[in-house]
């Protein structure tokens, strides 16, 4: 079984796995492999769709002061100076109007550029055979717990639902995946190709550019043995890289 994961922490960053300046050489037989399923699977760059980016300075200031700026009281409410709070004349009945720590709001100008980057995860997807699936967004909290490391059972979002069931919104997309497959049983026609764009979330430490709340795309090959999953994997890894005008010398694999 093959799989690989990215997660876009912003809209137009993908940066698990990744990192940047660097890139590192696969073995000779891999390469070869990545090469031909690439070549067989190529696709055109879209530079029409591509968002412009600011510079990072500019781009910095200008979180900075969204972040700082208070939003407007609706007419008929006060707000209670620096708290992200309104309420009704008086100050009874106050609402934090703030998203709750971890998480974002998206508007229009957000939403088009994640719009274009799920695009693009599609694209190069489907490009290379791969069925879109889904998974429900809260999950048994037994399907993390089980299986996951202590670092993620620690960050769950999890809590008894009104029937007495632990349950758990989804810190990732894999464990999901394999709940699907054995679900299927002897009824999955293999090799499956699957790939999923989810929404997930972690409680863990909030930092600039690290949220509770972030989106996975994760490709899956299940009942390849060899490493041609592998090869496919990282070739379509590549060519999303490659409609990005990015190459070696902007990212490598680890």
């Amino acid at each position: 079984m093959g799989r690989v994961a990215l997660r876009g922490l912003r809209p137009a960053l993908v940066v698990v796995g990744l990192r940047q300046a660097h890139s590192c050489q696969p073995l000779p037989s891999l390469r070869a492999a990545i090469a031909a399923t690439i070549a067989a699977n190529q696709l055109a760059p879209r530079r029409q769709l591509q968002p412009q980016r600011r510079p990072a300075a500019a781009a910095a200031a200008a979180d900075a002061a969204t972040d700082a700026a208070p939003a407007a009281a609706p007419a008929g409410q006060d707000r209670k100076a620096g708290s992200g709070r309104i309420g009704e004349a008086g100050g009874r009945g106050l609402v934090d109007i703030n998203p709750p720590r971890g998480t974002r709001d998206f508007f229009p100008e957000d939403k088009r550029l994640q719009n274009w980057l799920f695009g693009e995860w599609a694209a190069v997807s489907e490009a290379f055979g791969f069925e879109q699936v889904d998974f429900p967004v809260l999950e048994s909290e037994e399907l993390y717990v089980r299986k996951a490391g202590e670092e993620i059972t620690d960050q769950l979002y999890n809590f008894e639902d009104k029937g007495g069931r632990r349950v758990a919104l989804r810190p990732e997309l894999t464990p999901s995946l394999a709940r699907l497959v054995l679900q299927k049983g002897k009824g999955l026609a293999l090799p499956a190709k699957w790939f999923s764009i989810g929404q997930c979330w972690r409680y863990e430490r909030a930092t600039r550019g690290r949220r509770r709340e972030h989106y996975q795309w994760n490709m899956d090959i299940v009942g390849v043995p060899g490493v041609e999953a592998e090869a496919e994997l990282l070739a379509a890894i590549v060519t999303f890289f490659q409609r990005l005008g990015l190459g070696p010398a902007d990212v490598g694999l680890k």
